[in-house]
């Protein structure tokens, strides 16, 4: 304990984009110089961690800092970093990441206000904070996804039929806008017959009278071989790179890594503005069109599925734009400033 800096806690045992962010960016930041651990249920046996039993040495400085930061990305652990500092007396400084993209609950709001600095993870949400804050948007690995490099990543290897490969992934149900999507591709393939569609992604038991309503629009359109639910694949990472086209059509987001992912890939988007969508996608990389706006969505896919070297052009530039604007090791690094930042306002107090 006397070396460690900062306690990433996840209080959270099932898996989700919080869990999955910790996961990525805790061995960066280690590898960064930061003395960063981990704390709670959920994550990798292979991640730095301290349990309950290390708690009592919060009451004593590290070796080379005025104290601990204790980084919490939900309600429950900026309750127990109130507790521990403010109650227990423990030697910590709260830090509070922020993806929620709504006004905050009285109580959230009660919480924030104590902390001592405060992430948005996009323009969006930082909108709804009333405190100071920092954006940083989240980032990507692009090692992991990264454009096609062999015949595996080709439209070939899909099996489908057709030339190009349009999709979106994610969850089947209404908030990720599925249905915009199907309706699009209902309308759109007849005209354009060398495009499949594919979708990725669970239906969970609520949704699946959901799924099977698309299927029935698709079997009335005659459409079962272009319009696919492929279900939940066990690599997402080369359907992005089989991709010609991605398309992001939710109606509301946390914060959304799909399109990055699929930029990372070399691959052109079209995306609703829920999330950070649209601060993720710039002129000529993509187009982004109103949330939940189905006659939108579907003017904006069309001039792509007439002109596939459009998309191979908006590809390349959304390729160059995540690899210098939204590699993970960017988010890193600014997340890291703002610790430095807190560490030096505790050493001028």
């Amino acid at each position: 304990m006397s070396n460690v800096e900062v306690i990433a806690p996840n209080f959270k045992r099932k898996l989700s984009g919080v869990t999955s962010t910790i996961i990525q960016l805790v061995p960066l930041q280690r590898a960064q110089g930061l003395k960063i651990v981990t704390m709670g249920p959920g994550l990798p046996a292979d991640l730095p961690s301290i349990g309950w039993s290390a708690l009592p040495g919060l009451w004593f400085k590290p070796k080379n800092r005025p104290f601990r930061i204790w980084h919490a990305r939900r309600n429950n652990e900026m309750i127990a970093g109130i507790l521990m500092r403010h109650v227990l007396r423990m030697r910590l400084r709260l830090l509070f990441t922020s993806a929620a993209q709504r006004d905050h609950r009285p109580f959230t709001k009660w919480l924030i206000r104590r902390m001592n600095a405060v992430i948005a993870t996009s323009g969006k949400s930082g909108s709804y904070l009333k405190v100071p804050h920092t954006v940083i948007l989240h980032g990507i690995d692009t090692e992991l996804f990264h454009p096609p490099r062999n015949d595996d990543d080709r439209f070939a290897a899909s099996g489908l039929p057709g030339r190009y490969l349009v999709g979106c992934s994610g969850r089947i149900r209404p908030s990720k806008g599925t249905d915009l999507f199907v309706d699009a591709m209902i309308n759109l393939l007849p005209h354009y017959p060398e495009w499949t569609a594919v979708m990725t992604g669970r239906t969970t038991a609520e949704f699946k009278g959901f799924e099977q309503t698309l299927r029935d629009r698709i079997a009335k359109a005659g459409l079962e071989d272009r319009i696919l639910f492929l279900g939940e694949v066990p690599d997402v990472r080369p359907w992005y790179r089989r991709m010609t086209l991605y398309v992001a059509p939710s109606r509301n987001e946390g914060f959304g890594l799909t399109p990055l992912e699929a930029m990372a890939s070399q691959t052109a988007v079209v995306a609703s503005d829920a999330g950070a969508y649209a601060e993720m996608i710039e002129p000529g990389t993509g187009t982004v069109v109103p949330a939940g706006d189905g006659r939108a969505l579907e003017q904006a896919l069309a001039p792509y599925l007439a002109d596939p070297a459009m998309c191979e052009e908006a590809g390349k530039l959304a390729l160059a734009h995540v690899h210098q604007n939204f590699p993970l090791q960017k988010e890193a690094g600014r997340i890291g400033e703002v610790y430095e930042r807190l560490f030096a306002a505790g050493l001028k107090s």
